[in-house]
C-alpha cells in the first residue's frame, strides 16, 4: 500500500497495461511509448519524495507488496524507459494521435519526444552530485537528440483539460478559503524574493493582499498556524482559475537545467541559458521589463515583515542579485541559477523541493520553534528532506519496507533523512 494507497499505483499500472494492449492490437507502438513517458514523470515524483520504492518488480496489476529498488536502480530504469520511448517515437515522428485523446500535445508526437528529452535532462541533473558520469551521459544524449528539447513556450508540457472537474491546484488553494481565508497562501519566501527584485511576474502569480499599504504579502511556512486564523484572509492568494492548465515542464526550466550543467556539453554557455530562462519565463507569463530585470545588479530579496506582527524574520535571506556575473564562484552561479529557476517554475512545488534538497538553494525562511512539530527530528533551517513511508507499508509489505530502510535508505525512516541524490 505504497504512497497513499495501492489503488493509486494499481490505477496507473492498470491504465498502462490497457494502453500496451491497445498498441499491440493496433500494431501502433506510439500510445504505449507516450504512456511510458507519463509513467516515468509520475513515478519520479514518488521516488523523489520517499527514496527507495517498489518499481522494477511491480507487475501489470500494479500490486506492490514486493521488494523495493534502490533509488539509483529506479533512476537507471527511468533512463532506460525514456530511451526506449524516445527511440520508438522518433521512428514514428510523423504519426499522430487523435487530438481529443491527448490533452497535453493534441497528438503531436514530436512534441512528446521533446518532453521526454527534457524530462531526461531534468533527471540527469538531479543525480549529478552522486552519479556525475551517468548524469553527463544522459544530459548530453538528451541535448544532442535530433528532435531536441523544449525550447519555446509553445512546447511546454501542460495538462489542458478538466471537463467536469477543476484544476486540482485550484481546488487545493481555494479549500476553506472563502470564509476564513484558509492557511493556503503563497509562501513568504518567494514573495520576498520577487518583491526585492521588483519582479513583474508577481501580478500573474499572486492576488494582492488585504493588508493596508502592502501589495503582495506571503504567509511564512513552518509557523504556529493556530495563532494566525484571524489573519489568514489578509495574505495574498494564489492567482489561479479552475480551468488553468497544470504545469508539467516549461521551456524556462530546460534553459536553467542547461545553465547549471557545468562541465557538460549543453551547446551553449551558462550565461546565455540563464538569461534565456528568465526571458522565457517573462514571455510565458506575459510580463514586461525583462531587460531591466536582467540588468539589475543591486536588488536583493526583501526582508520578511509579517503585518500580523507574529512571524517577522529580521535577517536577509540572501545577497544574490539577478544580473549574471561570469566572475562569480561556482556556488554563487548555482544559487543565481536555482533562484531564478525556482521563480520561473511557479507553481511546480515538487521541483522546488527537489532543487532545494539537492543544492541548498534558494535560501529560505526557517521554521519557527513553535512551527517545527517534528520533536527535534527535522532541522528548522534545512526543512523536511523526504516523506516517511506510510504506516500501511509496515503492515502489508513489512519485510520489504524494512529491508529498504535497513539496506537502501541511508538513515532512519523519517523526514530528516536525505534521499540518495541529495547526499553531496
Amino acid at each position: 500500500m505504497f504512497l497513499i494507497s495501492d489503488r493509486i499505483i494499481s490505477t496507473l499500472y492498470g491504465n498502462l497495461s490497457t494502453v500496451k494492449q491497445v498498441s499491440e492490437n493496433t500494431n501502433n507502438p506510439v500510445p504505449y511509448a507516450i504512456a511510458q513517458i507519463i509513467k516515468v514523470a509520475a513515478m519520479s515524483r514518488v521516488t523523489d519524495a520517499y527514496g527507495p520504492i517498489p518499481y522494477s518488480k511491480i507487475g501489470q496489476d500494479g500490486k506492490i507488496t514486493i521488494p523495493y529498488d534502490t533509488q539509483e536502480e529506479v533512476y537507471n530504469a527511468f533512463f532506460k524507459e525514456l530511451d526506449e520511448s524516445i527511440e520508438v517515437l522518433t521512428e514514428n515522428r510523423n504519426a499522430a494521435l487523435v487530438a481529443s485523446a491527448d490533452f497535453v500535445y493534441s497528438g503531436n508526437v514530436q512534441k512528446w519526444v521533446k518532453f521526454a528529452n527534457s524530462l531526461k535532462l531534468r533527471l540527469a541533473i538531479r543525480i549529478a552530485n552522486v552519479s556525475p558520469a551517468k548524469a553527463k551521459e544522459m544530459a548530453e544524449s538528451a541535448v544532442n537528440h535530433e528532435l531536441g528539447l523544449i525550447e519555446t513556450n509553445a512546447d511546454n508540457a501542460t495538462w489542458k483539460y478538466f471537463g467536469t472537474i477543476s484544476n486540482p491546484l485550484f481546488v487545493a488553494v481555494r479549500y476553506n478559503e472563502e470564509a476564513s481565508g484558509g492557511d493556503t497562501h503563497p509562501a513568504a519566501d518567494i514573495i520576498c524574493y520577487m518583491n526585492g527584485y521588483n519582479d513583474n511576474r508577481r501580478a500573474s502569480y499572486f492576488e494582492e493582499s488585504k493588508w493596508p499599504g502592502e501589495t503582495y504579502v506571503g504567509l511564512r511556512r513552518g509557523i504556529n498556524l493556530s495563532k494566525m486564523k484571524e489573519y489568514f484572509i489578509n495574505y495574498s492568494r494564489v492567482k489561479i482559475s479552475s480551468s488553468d492548465p497544470v504545469l508539467w515542464m516549461n521551456a524556462a526550466e530546460v534553459a536553467f537545467l542547461r545553465a547549471e550543467a557545468t562541465g557538460f556539453n549543453m551547446k551553449g554557455t551558462a550565461a546565455d541559458f540563464y538569461e534565456q530562462g528568465v526571458r522565457l519565463s517573462f514571455e510565458q507569463w506575459g510580463a514586461t521589463g525583462v531587460d531591466s530585470y536582467l540588468a539589475d545588479e543591486s536588488s536583493v530579496p526583501a526582508l520578511y515583515k509579517d503585518p500580523a506582527g507574529l512571524n517577522t524574520y529580521e535577517k536577509n535571506l540572501s545577497a544574490i542579485t539577478v544580473k549574471w556575473n561570469e566572475g562569480a564562484s561556482k556556488e554563487e552561479k548555482q544559487e543565481r541559477i536555482i533562484t531564478q529557476k525556482w521563480i520561473a517554475n511557479w507553481p511546480l512545488g515538487n521541483e522546488a523541493w527537489a532543487d532545494y534538497r539537492r543544492t541548498g538553494y534558494p535560501k529560505l525562511l526557517p521554521a519557527t520553534s513553535e512551527g517545527n512539530l517534528s520533536g527535534g527530528i527535522v532541522d528548522s533551517e534545512k526543512g523536511a528532506r523526504r516523506m516517511p513511508y506510510p504506516s500501511e507499508e509496515y503492515t502489508s509489505n513489512t519485510e520489504n519496507v524494512q529491508e529498504a530502510v535497513n539496506s537502501y535508505l541511508g538513515g532512519p525512516d523519517n523526514m530528516a533523512t536525505d534521499v540518495w541524490w541529495a547526499r553531496k
